[in-house]
């Protein structure tokens, strides 16, 4: 009856020790993976270090705002220069080619991914985009021009792929040791964390094919993440920030200057503001409050240049709704989706479900370009 006892006693050790250690894997694997688990607060100074990898994510967004943004103000004198001045055809096809090549380099970006990994696709990444900037800054023809920026929109379309799955799969080892640590005591961080890589290492599930993504199983989560970029391109933001400078003219503002700054100045302003509020409020109201607020500015904006009984002001109140509308875009719909996607992504379509919704980003983005002339 004793010895019953003692080896029921072990057995039911044995049972909580299992389903203990089973508990500490969810929880420091999620800390891991998604960073659910509160970050600590370090004791040791910042040395830096971080800010390479930071630079690298960095450099896409720059590219990727600089070649579509930088025709915004030049357009008119390249036009003349290229001797294309009274071809509007010909002057959307430079501002939209970016947009064609940006469309493939989406799609390829995700199998280069997966392929090569991240870091590898950066180096590659570099290739095509220093070349299309090389052949925009010597163009002497219409030819030249657009194939220069074929291959910068290709660059920019593999570099918009690469950079959310970058910076999503950067592993929380803090977060991690602390549940760890709060869970079995610090002695067992170094071989609990261990054991976790190794399970972790063996439990990955083979990449996806592209014909998995229209798959009942990922098929809803997939058209979520499409859906986020294509509202956000018809929107119309990019019809703001490639023809601003001509709306301002037609406003009355004639500094083509003047009314890049502006629109900068307000991009940059909301991106401040929402990247303090993205974890404080959620990415769903984030994303309420930009679209809602776009939807009054255009109101403002159509208002303006339409009703007779605000003709003597449409000037600055173009200029107003223009503004208000950039600030609204970058306060949710422009930083949200690219940050929600990977989130949203089982890590097995990951890096080819990110491609597919931005591969519909740029050919919306495409069409508006190459059109709203």
């Amino acid at each position: 009856m004793l010895l019953h006892g003692v080896l029921e006693s072990e057995h039911s050790e044995k049972i909580d020790n299992a389903t203990c250690c089973r508990a500490l894997k969810i929880t420091a694997l999620t800390a891991l993976n998604d960073g659910d688990v509160k970050p600590v607060k370090s004791e040791t100074k910042s040395t830096g270090s971080v800010l390479p990898y930071v630079g690298v994510a960095s450099l896409g967004a720059i590219l990727f705002g600089y070649h579509l943004g930088v025709v915004n103000g030049a357009l008119e004198y390249l036009a003349k220069d290229l001797g294309i001045a009274d071809n509007a055809v010909l002057q959307g096809w430079i501002v939209s080619t970016l947009l064609a090549g940006a469309t493939v380099g989406s799609f390829t970006g995700g199998s280069l991914a997966d392929q090569f990994g991240r870091t590898k696709t950066f180096l590659l990444d570099a290739i095509p985009l220093t070349v299309g900037a090389f052949l925009c800054a010597t163009a002497t023809n219409v030819q030249t021009m657009i194939i220069g920026r074929l291959l910068a929109g290709i660059g920019i379309g593999i570099s918009s792929a690469i950079v959310p799955l970058y910076i999503s799969e950067q592993k929380k080892i803090v977060e991690a040791e602390k549940a760890i640590k709060t869970l079995y005591g610090e002695g067992k961080v170094a071989e609990v964390m261990a054991d976790l890589s190794a399970s972790g290492q063996g439990s990955e599930e083979q990449d996806a094919g592209w014909f998995d993504l229209f798959s009942k199983r990922y098929f809803k989560v997939v058209s979520v993440g499409a859906a986020l970029f294509l509202f956000q391109q018809l929107a119309g933001i990019n019809a703001v920030v490639y023809y601003s400078t001509s709306v301002f003219r037609t406003a009355g503002v004639a500094s083509d200057v003047a009314a890049s700054a502006l629109v900068g100045a307000a991009n940059v302003f909301g991106t401040m503001i929402a990247s303090s509020l993205m974890d404080k409020k959620g990415r769903k109201s984030l994303l309420t409050t930009s679209f809602s607020g776009m939807a009054v500015s255009m109101l403002l904006l159509s208002l303006s240049f339409t009703w007779k009984a605000l003709a003597p002001y449409s000037g600055p109140l173009a200029v107003i709704g223009t503004v208000l509308y950039v600030l609204s875009f970058s306060l949710g719909a422009g930083p949200v989706p690219a940050l929600l996607l990977p989130e949203i992504f089982a890590s097995r379509i990951r890096a080819k479900a990110v491609a597919l919704s931005l591969g519909m980003h740029w050919i919306s983005n495409f069409v508006i370009g190459l059109y709203f002339l």
